[in-house]
């Protein structure tokens, strides 16, 4: 099986993911994905033995709508999404990535440049095993994986230095080693080729 194969299987059978997946597909957003920490750490709890629910404290979907990048147009989608889902368990944190460059500074103290698409998004995601997408489409499982599914699948943890910081990559290692102690965290200067 590989490891697309494998992500696929994990992420339908978990009863946080697919309902999101559902959703997003009726909603059809343009390049919509259930992405980031929810995906990763579904899987990582899979590999480890942990309910597929253990440590998720959101789930980020993103899309990217270039035509509105309006506050309010995110804030309504994300209401129908949560509409569609009926008071799920975990929150969702939707974001337009067409629009994160307008309010990312005020956020995380430095500009970045508008990214040109999801896929663009996901590739600036903090380490490689969270920079990865899943959604529906007529049915079937679709993923975008900008680094490859290697290091979510062997439990590894690297930066991708793209766009965070040292202190924000260090943030995440902290609060997910006290969840995960089991995962390998690489060291800073740990880039993949």
């Amino acid at each position: 099986m590989t490891h697309e194969e494998h992500l696929k299987e994990i992420v339908l059978q978990s009863p946080l993911l697919e309902p999101v997946l559902v959703a997003l597909e009726h909603q059809n957003l343009e390049q919509g994905y259930l992405c980031a920490g929810g995906v990763a750490q579904t899987v990582w709890n899979h590999l480890l033995g942990k309910p597929l629910e253990y440590g998720i404290k959101d789930l980020d979907v993103i899309y990217f709508d270039s035509s509105d990048l309006s506050e309010e147009s995110e804030v309504q989608t994300s209401h129908a999404l949560e509409r569609l889902l009926k008071n799920g368990s975990v929150p969702l944190d939707v974001k337009n990535e067409a629009r994160v460059h307008l309010w990312y500074k005020r956020r995380f103290g430095y500009s970045i440049a508008p990214y040109l698409s999801s896929k663009d998004a996901l590739a600036s995601f903090p380490t490689t095993a969270t920079a990865v997408g899943v959604r529906l489409a007529r049915g079937r499982l679709e993923v975008c994986a900008p680094f490859g599914l290697d290091d979510l699948f062997a439990l590894i943890v690297r930066p991708n230095p793209r766009q965070i910081t040292l202190e924000i990559y260090q943030n995440y290692c902290e609060r997910w080693s006290s969840r995960w102690p089991e995962l390998t965290y690489l060291p800073w200067g740990d880039l993949k080729s």
